[in-house]
């Protein structure tokens, strides 16, 4: 666990520890305790499923028994010990054996050290599903604030909704009303009151995909988050060259470099081993007892030794070695492949990562001001109608579209943000992670974008 606890602290700086005592899950609980004291923010969430989650845990259980495999591979072969006794007229005869596997132990030191890469393996497999949970809890927590915001802001709306159905209604108590305006301001508090309900079972899901990467249950569940999302940032990090950054720091090709290392010392041993497949020695000690129909009246001692070994008639080993030949091509190319798809998935990572910037900083700077200009003035137009021009007054349907409008460039403008930062997380997978999660979770992030034109 030292070279896993290592290697995440050097890509995000948060701590591991794999809990194998009561102790040590005690001061997990403390300190999962203490994080969800306060308001929790995504560096806070991220330590909680790192201390918390089970999934991981069975993960660094995985990289123990990868190591007793380890161990057990760097161990000599035991020897056998064969007995046997044949008695009859008269003598016993008693016969003990000394079995070594004498290939085994030649080829020990190629074993343990191709037995060294798969743990090197399993090392980098327990980094990269680490890493992997602190990625897909940074975006559930992202996706759980962001949902939380548009209930917030369609609550909000409902509210003005109702306000302004109370007043049409007294209106038309007042008998100034208009029956069409009541209907239109009841069917707009309706679609309100329809979309409030979806976005909070949007959150309820979204909450509840972080509760299981955080592995709560139970009081844990009350936990707070922050009540908005980050703001954008003045401006965006500066990676020089993405390609090579990631192929310096995934953990898969790191993986599949030391498969392809395994491969080749197997392919060797191979080899080596072609036509010697089986190699045993043998100490034999002989005993033979007093046999007095033979006249002899002592018993006879006898020693020697024995070698077994496989003669290559039929099977010269041509299959075995062509079969870890082909394992070793099939590993590079597959390496040579993953290189290939890592300088690609970083090229659109960045890409995405800087476009979907521009497009939030412009619903920020640009469109919501302008639509918040074009809101108010309609606002004043549709309250002082009476008093406006012909020309210059605004009707209930006027009002209520842009209303609509303005709701769905909000509830826009906040997807814009959310996607940025699930975009930020998204380039630090690549460049770290690999594989297909990271790629993945950007065509399968859930869209709450709420388009009521």
């Amino acid at each position: 666990m030292s070279d896993v606890a290592s290697g995440v602290q050097q890509q995000i700086g948060k701590e591991v520890v794999k809990i194998s005592t009561d102790a040590q899950a005690g001061r997990a609980r403390e300190q999962v305790t203490a994080l969800l004291a306060g308001t929790l923010s995504a560096e806070q969430a991220v330590q909680v499923a790192l201390l918390n989650n089970r999934t991981l845990q069975a993960v660094y259980n995985e990289l123990g028994i990868s190591e007793a495999e380890y161990v057990q591979a760097s161990l000599p072969p035991n020897p056998a010990l064969s007995l046997m006794r044949i008695a009859g007229t008269g003598v016993a005869n008693f016969e003990v054996r000394l079995i070594g596997d004498i290939l085994s132990l030649i080829t020990l030191p190629r074993r343990t050290a191709i037995a060294a890469e798969r743990f090197g393996q399993a090392r980098y497999r327990a980094i990269g599903a680490t890493l992997r949970l602190a990625a897909d809890t940074r975006r559930a927590h992202v996706r759980a604030i962001a949902s939380r915001q548009q209930v917030d802001f369609l609550e909000q709306t409902r509210a003005t909704a109702d306000a302004a159905a109370r007043l049409i209604a007294g209106m038309g108590e007042a008998g100034g009303g208009d029956q069409l305006d009541q209907a239109e301001i009841a069917a707009f508090r309706a679609e309100i009151g329809t979309r409030v309900a979806q976005a909070k079972l949007q959150a309820h899901r979204d909450h509840e995909a972080l509760v299981r990467l955080l592995g709560l249950s139970g009081t844990g569940l009350n936990f707070r988050l922050p009540t908005e999302l980050p703001p954008l940032p003045p401006s965006l990090d500066s990676l020089n060259d993405v390609e090579v950054e990631a192929i310096k720091r995934r953990v898969d090709l790191e993986i599949a470099r030391r498969e392809v290392t395994a491969l080749a010392k197997s392919l060797s041993l191979t080899e080596a081993t072609r036509y010697v497949s089986m190699l045993q020695l043998a100490g034999i000690f002989n005993n033979e007892t007093a046999n007095p129909l033979t006249n002899f009246d002592t018993a006879i001692n006898r020693g020697g030794g024995q070698v077994d070994l496989q003669i290559p008639i039929f099977d010269t080993g041509e299959a075995r070695t062509r079969t870890a030949r082909e394992a070793y091509m099939r590993a590079l190319n597959l390496l040579a492949g993953q290189a290939v798809d890592a300088r690609s998935e970083a090229r659109v990572a960045y890409e995405t990562y800087r476009a979907t910037y521009d497009i939030a900083r412009s619903w920020r700077d640009r469109v919501l001001p302008l639509r918040q200009r074009v809101s108010k003035e309609i606002m004043l137009r549709y309250t002082t109608g009476v008093l406006a021009g012909e020309g210059l007054r605004v009707d209930l349907f006027k009002y209520l579209t842009d209303t609509r409008v303005r709701i769905a460039a909000n509830a826009a403008s906040l997807d814009a943000r959310r996607d940025f930062l699930l975009a930020a997380i998204d380039l630090q997978a690549v460049l770290t992670i690999g594989g297909e999660t990271a790629s993945k979770s950007a065509s399968t992030a859930k869209t709450t974008s709420i388009d009521m034109q």
